[in-house]
């Protein structure tokens, strides 16, 4: 587990004032079920986000937060759903067998279709759009082509979900206003700067991971896939962080599993329990900054 915190004099405030505090939740496939964590503990906190954004997974459960549903119901619906083989198959059966090999591209690698499996798990507090959010959302995607991040925040949001979790190599791209759009981590993985603006206090919370050995055996052809992408995105947040780092940054201690474990939902639940001590004692120091005379 990592935890980075900083404390800028600009972040003190007159005694008396409420900091607003700023969510960014980042991407890393089944890893990022710890964000439920982080969402809890804010909840106890009686901490609500004035703004959200989300990359990949982060964008999945930004949006249920920015729906308004709790911490505690995020994690029921999400065992819930992925906690059972079962119940997986079920639901992606639900949507029609006849539209089965269309939903999954055939189960041929980088043709599953996200918008539709997504269609079938996400919950229904969920809105079609982002204008119906109770909190507002920013969901980071890229632009293939045009080789560059774009920040969708109103229209349709399943849409820009689905884009932003489109993993290239395994998810069908996504087009958003004629554009092909892919996973919103390659171009940031943690978008904490797009809540900066709106809020006092930024979390950012990094789930992307690294790849995990004993430094001696190649790893396979996927495991490689996925590695190499997590290598670039630490790169990428390493930069972001010496330029321009928010006020608490967390790592969960998630590393150990694969983009694709989600049926472990309650392993990874387990692990990143501890981060909710993190969470607090972080913003407990950052509300007393906040207050402490200028």
């Amino acid at each position: 587990m990592s935890t980075r915190l900083s404390l800028p004099v600009e972040m003190k405030r007159p005694l008396g004032t409420k900091p607003r505090v700023g969510l960014a939740l980042g991407g890393g496939g089944a890893r990022g079920i710890a964000h439920i964590a982080v969402i809890e503990a804010l909840d106890e906190m009686g901490v609500k986000p004035v703004a959200i954004a989300g990359s990949s997974i982060g964008a999945i459960f930004g949006a249920g937060m920015a729906a308004g549903m709790s911490g505690a119901e995020i994690r029921d619906y999400t065992v819930e759903t992925l906690g059972n083989r079962g119940t997986v198959l079920g639901r992606l059966w639900s949507l029609g067998p006849d539209s089965m090999r269309d939903m999954v591209g055939g189960f041929r690698l980088g043709h599953f279709n996200l918008e539709r499996i997504l269609a079938g798990f996400l919950p229904p507090q969920v809105p079609d759009t982002f204008e119906a959010l109770p909190i507002p959302l920013k969901i980071a995607v890229t632009d293939y082509y045009g080789q560059a991040e774009v920040i969708v925040e109103e229209g349709d949001l399943r849409t820009a979900i689905a884009a932003s979790a489109a993993i290239p190599g395994l998810f069908m791209a996504v087009r958003i206003n004629g554009r092909i759009m892919v996973d919103g981590g390659i171009f940031n993985p943690v978008p904490y700067e797009h809540v900066a603006d709106a809020a006092d206090i930024v979390i950012g919370v990094d789930v992307v991971g690294g790849p995990e050995g004993d430094g001696t055996h190649p790893p396979n052809r996927l495991d490689s896939m996925f590695g190499a992408s997590q290598l670039m995105m630490q790169a990428c947040i390493a930069l972001k962080l010496r330029l321009h780092p928010p006020h608490l940054f967390l790592r969960p201690p998630v590393n150990r599993f694969g983009v694709m474990d989600f049926l472990k939902v309650r392993e990874i639940l387990d692990e990143s329990e501890g981060i909710k001590d993190e969470v607090k004692r972080g913003l407990d120091s950052l509300f007393e900054a906040a207050a402490a005379p200028l």
